[in-house]
């Protein structure tokens, strides 16, 4: 059984996109295709002169003790605070040198090193753990380092993830993939001369390299869509696109699900 390290940069996740993120489907994300968990790290940022003083700082502290609730390893780092040459006071709380060290000396009794951040400083740390023989896997929502989405082995956006991160939908909509649900996910066909195309977004958790959704254990599937119903912002000379992250609503049609309501999440930049 492989042995898992789940290491959350979670400052930089809530930053970027990643604000709300469900710790708890992450956990299963990581062990999707079996596997023993073995280290849960997250990484907070924690303003001292609050605990205790400031009733408005509780969600920080509950935050804290569900992680703990959920079996993570809070690593809690201090704000520390500067005044710039105008004036003007700003705090800072830097993870990095904590959580890659503890990437790079844990890794040795690790197969596999799941890692949430998008910072770029992180690509030496994971060719350094990819050469002890471990597999890294990248999970992460906007601004995202491309030098870093190269280097790891697999990126999955955390926009695409069922659960991960709540979706637009009203009150008691049906639940991911099923008939009026609200999903994510990305156009991998379209045909410019008949003004259509496919959506494929993860049905389930599971074996994320079978992408071919024709086959039986693939956790993806396919809607169609028509251009008249993509966002105007889209332009469709830009599709096909891995780029592009898109929400839509699943309808029953003549031939299968089909994408309306299409909004545009966010897009990636090489």
């Amino acid at each position: 059984m492989s042995k898992i390290g789940v290491y959350v940069d979670s400052m930089n996740i809530v930053r970027n996109g990643g604000y709300g993120m469900r710790y708890e489907v992450l956990r299963r994300f990581a062990t999707r295709n079996g596997g023993q968990i073995v280290r849960l790290n997250a990484y907070v940022a924690l303003d001292e002169e609050r605990v205790g003083a400031d009733p408005n700082y509780n969600a920080t502290l509950n935050f804290i003790s569900t992680l703990r609730d959920l079996g993570f390893k809070v690593i809690e780092k201090p704000i520390r605070w500067f005044t710039d040459e105008s004036g003007r006071t700003y705090g800072k709380a830097n993870a990095d040198m904590d959580m890659a060290l503890d990437i790079i000396s844990q890794s040795d009794r690790l197969d596999m090193v799941l890692l949430l951040t998008g910072d770029g400083d992180f690509c030496n740390v994971v060719t350094m753990v990819q050469n002890k023989g471990c597999r890294v896997e990248l999970v992460a929502f906007a601004n995202v380092s491309s030098w870093l989405r190269r280097e790891v082995d697999l990126f999955v956006s955390g926009f695409l993830i069922p659960g991960l991160l709540p979706v637009q939908a009203q009150l008691g909509a049906p639940p991911w993939g099923e008939t009026g649900s609200r999903v994510r996910g990305v156009c991998t066909k379209y045909l410019h001369d008949k003004s259509y195309g496919f959506m494929r977004y993860i049905h389930s958790l599971g074996k994320l390299w079978i992408t071919d959704t024709r086959q039986e254990d693939s956790p993806y599937k396919s809607v169609f869509f028509m251009e008249k119903d993509l966002p105007q912002t889209v332009d469709p000379d830009d599709l096909p696109s891995r780029e592009h992250i898109f929400e839509f609503t699943l309808i029953e049609g003549d031939k299968g699900f089909l994408a309306t309501d299409i909004a545009i999440v966010y897009q990636y930049h090489s």
